[in-house]
């Protein structure tokens, strides 16, 4: 797992307005921060969020919380889901912290097995983790170990969480899957610049639309979408900006109805082109 790459949400922003977010750090023997009540596990929608301790994530936590859904914060650091459920206030109640590492496939396994005999089901999966490790060189002279660490967690991690969870969404013949992407990875669109970043979300973009026709017959959603541009604060003085993503296209993608759309990208809640 690449060291150093913040959840989404802290300080480097990515080109299209979305802040980073890479999930990992898993140990054996940690545990669960949980405030998960034991009465209500087996009613209601359960959600996985990776990179859900803060930024994006944690606003996509709180509002499937709020929506009444029981929802599993993946995040980095079990410490800083700890603090995010502190945040929460009284939907702490309907979350559980979970320490994830989308690069390791035990960590993966460990998690959907928690998920299945802790919550009986999954019903909404949010992969909101990625990272930017591209510098300023070309495709042309680009570092492939940089590619190959991108697509690890962009790519294969989206992957992975969907292999893992995806049985427990055709179990019970329903799921909502979005995978947060990026409008730099639309071919349509494609220009220069950040080549690993860009083709692990055409990569996602492909997964999803590869993903919507395996669960086509399965009550299960698979959509792509853009955070889109964010909304830009100072916050202390004018050396210091916040950004604020917006979460309403991920939470009505998490959320469709049985008739909603599959297989598409979005922004704004708009489709967008591939």
């Amino acid at each position: 797992m690449t060291a150093g790459v913040p959840d989404r949400g802290h300080a480097r922003a990515r080109p299209d307005g979305a802040t980073l977010s890479v999930v990992g750090g898993a140990r054996p023997g940690t545990g669960v921060a949980s405030r998960v009540s034991p009465g209500a596990e087996g009613r209601g929608r359960v959600a996985v969020v990776t990179g859900g301790s803060s930024g994006l994530g944690l606003d996509l936590v709180r509002a499937l919380a709020q929506r009444g859904l029981r929802v599993v914060l993946a995040t980095q650091s079990l410490d800083r889901g700890r603090a995010a459920l502190d945040g929460l206030g009284d939907l702490a109640d309907r979350v559980a912290a979970r320490q994830l590492d989308v690069t390791d496939p035990g960590s993966v396994a460990q998690l959907a097995a928690w998920v299945d005999r802790r919550l009986g089901r999954c019903d909404v999966l949010v992969n909101n983790a990625a990272v930017l490790l591209d510098d300023e060189r070309s495709s042309l002279d680009a570092d492939l170990a940089v590619v190959q660490q991108t697509l690890a967690v962009n790519l294969l991690g989206t992957w992975r969480l969907v292999q893992a969870l995806g049985p427990l969404m055709r179990r019970n013949h329903y799921g909502r899957i979005v995978n947060l992407s990026s409008g730099l990875g639309s071919l349509s669109a494609m220009g220069p610049g950040l080549p690993a970043y860009r083709v692990s979300q055409t990569a996602i973009n492909a997964l999803t639309r590869i993903l919507a026709a395996d669960f086509a017959a399965d009550g299960v959603l698979v959509n792509a979408c853009c955070p889109g541009p964010p909304e830009v604060g100072v916050v202390g003085g004018p050396e210091v900006v916040e950004y604020t993503l917006q979460a309403d296209t991920a939470v009505w993608l998490a959320t469709l109805p049985d008739n909603g759309p599959t297989g598409g990208f979005f922004r704004d809640g708009q489709a967008i082109a591939w």
